[in-house]
């Protein structure tokens, strides 16, 4: 390749790293105001805590059931174009919620659930494709580090969401929440058309990669979509089936501690609601930390193999979370440490095994659906973990929900080093 199309490369690549990382994040930032105004929504339209919870359980299913028509999208369709389609329903079905808020049409929960719903298929479309995008423009030896820092995208968007969705609650009004993101959203989708672009091909260049070659029918012309109808292969399905159930672990493991954290700082500690939000980004910032971290160590890996790295971490992520089982509901200090440690080492192989993993297994071809079954079959973690620790919790106390969590690490440890026997075997 001579130095002009060299630079040229790096131009589309860069523009595609910018789009897909606003993609991503925008996404989160539309899907973190329902977290921030439930409690406005219960206190405004009268609902209970089971009424306000249905919404989200809704979005949840509806996300975990639109990953595998993702998936499926994914062989028949440019993930360009399905990623424009997802960002334009999520931010659309956000701006009728703030609708219906401002109307009080809201009191009707059956509405509600149904845009929920409508908003979590949309956002089902946003990672496996996105992963798609990514794989079309990387090499194998670098999507560790790459995709680590990428990875930074749905930690800053939802830390700025949920900022955004509670000035904008403090200062406009409950629909406004809603507006918010959504605007920034419809901006955030402009951009991400115009520099996107679905493969090298598409604008004329190449990225040769010996470890994985792009299989391209040589008479595709510059601008024209690429085939996604084709043979899968060998033990295709079956790897993405079993990396998929031991992602429900970590994914498990990784919306429980977002979604209960905060409220375990107030009322186990006494804290403010304010404190223990801002307390419980911990997990989400040094979480941040160990997605780079993992991804880095992974590209040095021989092979850039992602799953060693997978294991090891989860031992430290397992042995982090018998400790706050055992000590971290001493003192809120012991907690937020704990908690860090435990976000730093959960959502490494979180990131690897949803994203550069997905990729490897995946090659550029199927990468979208195999980024669409395993986080389908870990989508169903968070649905399972909601009713589940909110039962322990009401019955039988704190320490019954951290034994959970250590029994549900344990289990994921384990199945994470039989798939790295498996696959040195197959070496």
């Amino acid at each position: 390749m001579n130095d002009a199309n060299a630079s040229l490369l790096r131009r589309y690549r860069t523009q595609l790293f910018v789009a897909t990382w606003l993609s991503y994040a925008g996404f989160y930032l539309c899907r973190k105001v329902y977290a921030v105004v439930k409690h406005t929504l219960k206190l405004e339209f009268g609902f209970n805590d089971e009424q306000i919870a249905l919404p989200w359980t809704v979005f949840l299913v509806c996300y975990m059931l639109g990953q595998f028509l993702a998936a499926w999208l994914g062989r028949r369709m440019e993930s360009r174009r399905v990623l424009a389609y997802g960002m334009t329903v999520a931010a659309a079905s956000n701006i009728v919620l703030g609708w219906l808020v401002d109307r009080h049409h809201a009191s009707q929960l059956l509405w509600i659930c149904v845009l929920m719903g409508i908003h979590g298929l949309a956002q089902s479309a946003g990672w496996p494709h996105n992963v798609a995008l990514f794989a079309n423009w990387t090499h194998r030896s670098e999507r560790g580090t790459l995709f680590g820092i990428w990875g930074s995208c749905y930690q800053v968007g939802a830390v700025i969401g949920k900022g955004l969705a509670g000035f904008l609650l403090g200062g406009l009004g409950l629909a406004w929440s809603f507006y918010g993101s959504s605007i920034v959203f419809f901006l955030i989708t402009a951009v991400f058309i115009v520099l996107a672009k679905e493969r090298p091909q598409s604008v004329g260049l190449t990225l040769a990669d010996a470890a994985e070659p792009d299989h391209q029918p040589a008479a595709s012309a510059p601008g024209a979509a690429a085939p996604r109808e084709a043979p899968l292969p060998k033990g295709f399905v079956s790897a993405i089936v079993a990396m998929g159930l031991i992602y429900f672990g970590f994914k498990f493991l990784r919306y429980a501690l977002d979604s209960w954290s905060a409220l375990i700082l107030g009322e186990h500690f006494a804290l403010s609601s304010s404190m223990s939000a801002y307390l419980s980004t911990a997990f989400d910032w040094i979480g941040l930390l160990g997605v780079i971290a993992g991804g880095w160590w992974s590209d040095r890996m021989p092979g850039s193999r992602r799953t060693p790295v997978i294991f090891y971490m989860s031992c430290f992520c397992l042995l982090f979370t018998w400790l706050m089982w055992l000590i971290g509901l001493s003192t809120p200090t012991v907690f937020v440490v704990l908690l860090g440690l435990i976000g730093f080492f959960e959502m490494g192989p979180d990131a690897l095994l949803s994203g550069a993993s997905a990729m490897d297994v995946g090659s550029r071809r199927q990468a979208a659906l195999a980024a669409g079954v395993i986080n389908g079959f870990g989508s169903i973690g968070p649905i399972v973990q909601e009713p589940l620790i909110g039962w322990l919790k009401q019955n039988f106390g704190l320490d019954s929900v951290f034994l959970m969590l250590v029994i549900v690490g344990f289990v994921t440890t384990v199945a994470t080093w039989l798939l790295m026997r498996f696959e040195r075997g197959r070496l």
